[in-house]
């Protein structure tokens, strides 16, 4: 495995390659949305598992200095994506053996296992957003901005007792001469500048104001940063914070109500797709919610750039929803016909857009129910 592992390091740009042209190559399999073919979907599970695997050996570092987030004991983040291809290979296994209406039961289940899985890799990801539904890991640091516009990473800054703070550097009244001395923002600048200070010092022994300034001030402890537990964050953080989470948690469990509903009203009923939306703009508006209440509180949490993007993709995610019946049913389905009847006396361009008709109605009744989270 070793050995495995050294090889796709170093040839990461021909393994990626190699996966793309067999991801599309799966994609034109004969049958390939078949109601009773079962092996090329396994084909392109084992295809989808094969490329996270890879992809998880590439940006797992190897030089032994991992930061403590990446220390973990199950990597959440490909268990997620490994789920994720199984769930097909489950979906049309079920079809196969007990029907359309029955394996939505089988679905449920993978749909529960999935969310108990993500909330795991919420709690070891210290509670902050889920990217892709927990297949990337949420690497960047929580910017805080304090009531005076200063921005941290949650570490209290340290200022000099007699000192302000002026391009990134500290400006003190106790320099050589009596003049202002500019020392380092960082640990490295202010003990240089400690040492080139010392020489000047020692001529001034004698004098009992500058026997007080040599004192040493105590420097305080270096505090161990840990991981935020769930007490932690639902104590500190105040009503903002648990809304955070409650806005996390509803988005995790959305898959999950969907499929639930769908098993008891059925797959052309209103009910679950409104359900489903409705939870999607509720989990939105939590978040936004709490982050207006930061606002209000001076409390202001900014989103990484990651999360941001993270909340425009589940925007974009929305679009599925005139994939999923009864919406494509009603309406979506009339206006591909419709493009498709148009189209096809065109020479080349007629045959493509039929390809996609049929590519898309086949996806549709397959990957569009538990995709976007």
């Amino acid at each position: 495995m070793e050995a495995y592992k050294v090889w796709v390091r170093k040839n990461r740009d021909l393994v990626r390659s190699l996966e793309s042209l067999a991801n599309g190559v799966t994609w034109i399999l004969p049958e390939r949305f078949a109601n009773s073919e079962i092996a090329p979907e396994a084909v392109y599970a084992l295809l989808g598992i094969v490329s996270s695997v890879n992809q998880h050996i590439i940006e797992t570092p190897t030089d032994g200095h991992s930061l403590a987030s990446k220390e973990q004991s199950i990597p959440w983040a490909l268990v997620v994506s490994i789920l994720k291809d199984v769930e097909a290979v489950v979906e049309v296994a079920a079809q196969h053996f007990v029907g359309d209406d029955r394996k939505w039961g089988f679905l449920a289940v993978t749909e529960a296992v999935k969310a108990c899985v993500r909330l795991a890799a919420f709690r070891e990801n210290g509670y902050r957003m889920l990217l892709q539904g927990g297949e990337v890991e949420n690497e960047e640091e929580d910017v805080l901005e304090d009531n005076q516009g200063v921005k941290t990473n949650g570490v209290p800054v340290i200022y000099p007792v007699n000192g302000h703070s002026q391009n990134g550097h500290w400006i003190t009244s106790d320099g050589p001469d009596g003049k202002p001395g500019i020392i380092s923002k960082s640990l490295e600048g202010r003990a240089v500048a400690a040492l080139n200070r010392f020489g000047q010092n020692a001529k001034m022994l004698s004098d009992p104001t500058w026997m007080s300034r040599l004192q040493p001030s105590p420097v305080p402890p270096v505090m161990e940063i840990e991981k935020p537990t769930f007490a932690t964050i639902w104590s500190s953080k105040g009503v903002s914070g648990r809304l955070f989470m409650l806005g996390e948690a509803v988005h995790i469990f959305r898959p999950l109500v969907y499929v639930l509903l769908i098993r008891k009203f059925g797959i052309k009923s209103w009910t679950p797709w409104l359900v489903s939306l409705a939870v999607e703009l509720a989990s939105l508006g939590i978040h936004s919610h709490a982050t207006d209440l930061n606002h209000r509180t001076g409390k202001v949490h900014q989103l990484s750039s990651a999360e941001r993007d993270e909340l425009k993709r589940r925007k974009m995610m929305w679009a599925l929803y005139v994939m999923r019946d009864p919406f494509f049913a009603s309406y979506t389905r009339r206006h591909l016909e419709k493009a498709e009847k148009a189209l096809s006396p065109v020479p080349l361009i007629g045959f493509i857009t039929g390809k996609l008709v049929e590519l898309l109605e086949g996806a549709q009744s397959r990957y569009t129910y538990t995709s976007g989270s």
